[in-house]
């Protein structure tokens, strides 16, 4: 994404602008995050909650990663915001993108403790594209060292937007996910 398609998605403040992406070496804490964010969700929303799981590289062991938990949460119908969004919005999440021409996603900033929570339709491939990408860096350790070393290279770089350093990850992301689904 270009800098006029990332804030033209974002919702409320500018897109924080960033200089550096700090990497932290795998945490055991993490699964732990996952399971308060995700028992705090569930409580919030209820049957509205039709999945919800930990994705990123938080949930892959032995894997560096920004300190913070990304959640896929998948509901009934993205576009109807108010069905979701005011009920996390009352347990301290912030809506900070909006993409209808990207599987009409949303994301959902959440702080204690940290998180994305990408929001999506039942059905859509992105969410088993995470969950494949996911499931195979648990279990193969050297695309999972070639996935880390790649993150240490371009988090070493400046970057105006996280969604840089993100979208900068994708050609070794597809190369793994080939992998994956050969």
């Amino acid at each position: 994404m270009d800098d006029a398609q990332i804030e033209a998605v974002s919702v409320g403040k500018p897109p924080p602008q960033y200089t550096q992406i700090v990497l932290a070496d795998y945490d055991p804490i993490w699964p732990h995050w996952f399971e308060s964010a995700a028992f705090r969700i569930r409580e919030a929303l209820g049957d509205k909650a039709l999945q919800l799981d930990h994705v990123g590289s938080t949930s892959v062991r032995g894997l560096p990663a920004k300190p913070l938990i990304d959640i896929n949460l998948v509901v009934a119908d993205t576009t109807d915001e108010p069905a979701y969004v005011t009920p996390l919005e009352a347990i301290g999440y912030e809506l900070r993108v909006r993409e209808p021409d990207w599987h009409e996603h949303r994301l959902l900033r959440g702080f204690d403790p940290p998180v994305n929570l990408h929001v999506f339709n039942p059905g859509c491939e992105e969410v088993d594209r995470m969950l494949v990408l996911r499931d195979w860096l648990r279990t193969h350790p050297e695309d999972r060292e070639l996935y880390a070393n790649a993150k240490r290279e371009l988090a070493a770089r400046e970057w105006k937007y996280v969604q840089n350093y993100a979208d900068a990850k994708s050609e070794v992301i597809h190369e793994i996910l080939a992998r994956a689904r050969a």
